[in-house]
């Protein structure tokens, strides 16, 4: 239903063109809208007049409308005063219920877009409900997904709308409180890159207008209007996983979520008892920050033990005694791939169990 606040704007605009005073009623008789501070209106007038054949009529020097809504009449505008009073009141019925049916089908858009996302709807309802919606059944688009320290707050999901304003196609949902949803219909020859400036321009643009920090999540392309929740779902998973192994990371794309996403997937009691086989008693967030600090930096250089010792300002020697310290600890060698491999799954483990553990609560 459209709200009264767009009415109450609406027969104000009309009124300082005509000078006429108007006012909407609903079928009952109360005024919804008014140009007027205190509205006279008699409800048995504006009932007798809804029951009436009749689509306009004059009542006690007061021209009454009918504005319906899919052959439904929903409203009664009433206008006095001023001149041409009879043109006046068909102009105001008429952009009124123009006014209903561009919300309702914004309304049935919206509702079909959550819909679709979620997986509501059987494969032959997700096309003919594109098609009666004007909505492009084949066409390339992605999925992406907002997240901000002021998701719940209304004026996030208006300065999201309005990045996307000038874009038709595109579709600016929500499916829950926290989140905010883009539809982007990409054009031919928008790649990876694209997809990367689209998200990038989201978070520079928000940030700018103070609304907490953004963390952007998006899916990979689709070429069908079906395959849409598929782009959201992996949309969803890149933000989660985001969160616990990219949690430096404002934006995110799902395909580059590597390893971690087969980690995500993975039932905790396997985890623990991968954690037990690997370190017995032991687990890898047991060690000192020293050590950890050791093991993230030789990671991040590839196993190059000259580069590592370099970064970290310490001797090649010293470096080597802590690798093999390590190894005596774990039996595992980082200097081996396959040990560096199997240690490096294990923390991003343990990270994942801890980070699940903390939903638990």
């Amino acid at each position: 239903m459209i709200s009264n606040l767009v009415l109450q704007d609406t027969i104000n605009g009309i009124r300082g063109i005509t000078k006429c005073e108007l006012i909407i009623a609903d079928l009952e008789g109360r005024a919804v809208a008014s140009t007027t501070p205190n509205p006279a209106v008699s409800r048995s007038d504006v009932v007798s007049f809804a029951e009436s054949q009749a689509d306009s009529q004059e009542i006690h020097g007061s021209l009454y409308f009918k504005v319906y809504d899919d052959f439904q009449l929903e409203y009664v505008v009433i206008v006095s005063g001023g001149e041409n009073t009879q043109m006046v009141g068909r102009m105001a019925a008429f952009q009124i219920q123009n006014l209903l049916i561009a919300y309702k089908e914004h309304f049935d858009k919206d509702n079909f877009i959550k819909n679709l996302l979620l997986d509501n709807l059987l494969l032959v309802d997700v096309y003919n409900r594109a098609k009666r919606l004007h909505i492009a059944a084949e066409a390339r688009r992605v999925v992406y997904i907002l997240e901000s320290e002021q998701s719940k707050d209304y004026s996030t999901l208006e300065a999201v709308k309005a990045l996307f304003a000038r874009s038709k196609n595109d579709f600016i949902t929500a499916v829950d409180e926290k989140s905010i949803i883009i539809i982007k219909e990409l054009e031919a020859g928008d790649d990876a890159s694209r997809m990367a400036e689209v998200a990038d321009h989201i978070v520079s643009a928000l940030e700018k207008g103070d609304h907490g920090r953004i963390h952007v999540a998006y899916g990979n392309p689709v070429n069908e209007i079906k395959e849409v929740s598929r782009s959201y779902k992996e949309a969803r998973m890149a933000l989660d996983v985001g969160r616990i192994f990219f949690e430096e990371q404002d934006i995110i794309a799902y395909s580059q979520l590597g390893i971690g996403r087969l980690i995500y997937q993975l039932p905790i009691p396997l985890c623990k008892m991968f954690i037990r086989e690997i370190f017995t008693d032991k687990s890898p967030d047991d060690f000192d920050e020293e050590t950890l600090a050791t093991i993230n930096k030789f990671f991040e250089n590839s196993l190059n033990v000259s580069e590592t010792s370099r970064q970290l300002y310490i001797h090649r020697n010293t470096l080597v005694y802590r690798l093999d310290k390590l190894q005596k600890s774990t039996g595992l060698d980082l200097r081996v791939f396959d040990d560096a491999i199997t240690f490096k799954i294990a923390l991003m483990v343990v990270k994942y169990m801890k980070y699940m553990e903390t939903l638990e609560y």
